[in-house]
């Protein structure tokens, strides 16, 4: 459980993210420890990088952010149109695609 003390940090922090201000190196660290072992805290940053992220939105999009449905990124890692191992480190640096 947190206290109102905690909370209102962590949701200072959270408010921060959410409007692309600048956010410290050991804000988000706390927060981080808070949200790996409280699932609010995981939501409300969850919710914080949607929102900075977030260009505006309308309709589906809207109502599945407010619901904090989907991926938070909008480009998830995982591509189904990638067939061959190749494919999946064109990207990567040349040391890599050597091994």
């Amino acid at each position: 459980m947190l206290t109102p003390t905690t909370r209102l940090r962590l949701q200072a922090i959270t408010n921060r993210i959410a409007s692309d201000q600048l956010v410290s190196l050991e804000d988000r660290i706390y927060l981080q420890k808070f949200a790996d072992r409280d699932r609010s805290v995981s939501g409300w940053l969850r919710q914080a990088r949607r929102r900075q992220l977030a260009s505006p939105m309308d309709g589906l999009d809207r109502l599945m952010s407010e619901l904090d449905l989907g991926e938070v990124d909008p480009s998830p890692p995982f591509s189904p149109d990638r067939d061959d191992i190749v494919d999946w480190f064109t990207g990567a640096p040349e040391w890599l695609r050597r091994s």
